[in-house]
């Protein structure tokens, strides 16, 4: 009996960890018209970020077959700027990134503010984003 019960809290722990990693780690703004997501890719970090709402978008390149301007991405010693992209990072499960706080992790760090979202990474490369403007610097 005893056996049993260490194997069953055994395997509990470890179906718990497994979820724990399968959660995407990321925030949404308050508004809930920014969310952003952090991907471990090959090694490095990299922080996208999705603005549902905009005053107007940008012309979508030639090269680009999918949605263009609402997606930004940027690798934590990269350049950031606007992807070509057909899915979202959207996921309401995301925890809230309240106005006036800061998001950290991996060399990125983001800021929430009532005028938007700027996110930057370990060179100062990131966006500001906002309904209004997006910007990328």
């Amino acid at each position: 009996m005893y056996l049993r019960s260490l194997l069953s809290l055994v395997l509990l722990a470890t179906a718990s960890l497994a979820q724990a990693q399968d959660r995407p780690i990321g925030f949404l703004t308050p508004s809930k018209n920014i969310v952003c997501q952090f991907f471990a890719d090959n090694g490095q970090g990299v922080l996208r970020c999705d603005i549902m709402n905009m005053e107007s978008r940008p012309r979508r390149p030639a090269d680009c077959e999918l949605d263009y301007g609402h997606a930004f991405e940027m690798s934590a010693k990269g350049n950031a700027g606007r992807i070509c992209a057909g899915d979202t990072v959207m996921d309401a499960s995301l925890p809230m990134l309240a106005y006036g706080e800061v998001w950290q992790r991996a060399g990125f760090t983001c800021r929430s503010e009532q005028t938007g979202l700027t996110c930057f990474n370990a060179m100062q490369r990131g966006f500001s984003l906002a309904r209004g403007k997006q910007e990328v610097f």
